[in-house]
C-alpha cells in the first residue's frame, strides 16, 4: 500500500511539472489518503503485535 502511495505521489509530481493541475491534485490527494491508511494499518499492526502482510 505504501508502494501505491509513492506511485501516486510521483504521478502527481510529473503531472504538476507538465502543467496538468487537476490531475496532479487528484493524484496527490489519492497518495495522501493511501499514506494515511498505511499509517493506520501500521499502528494497528504494532498494537496487536502482528506482522503486516506484504
Amino acid at each position: 500500500m505504501l508502494h501505491y502511495a509513492v506511485v501516486f505521489f510521483i504521478i502527481a509530481i510529473i503531472a504538476a511539472f507538465l502543467g496538468f493541475g487537476g490531475i496532479a491534485g487528484l493524484a496527490a490527494w489519492i497518495a495522501k489518503i493511501l499514506f494515511v491508511f498505511f499509517l493506520i494499518l501500521a499502528v494497528i499492526a504494532l498494537l496487536t503485535k502482528r506482522r503486516m502482510p506484504e
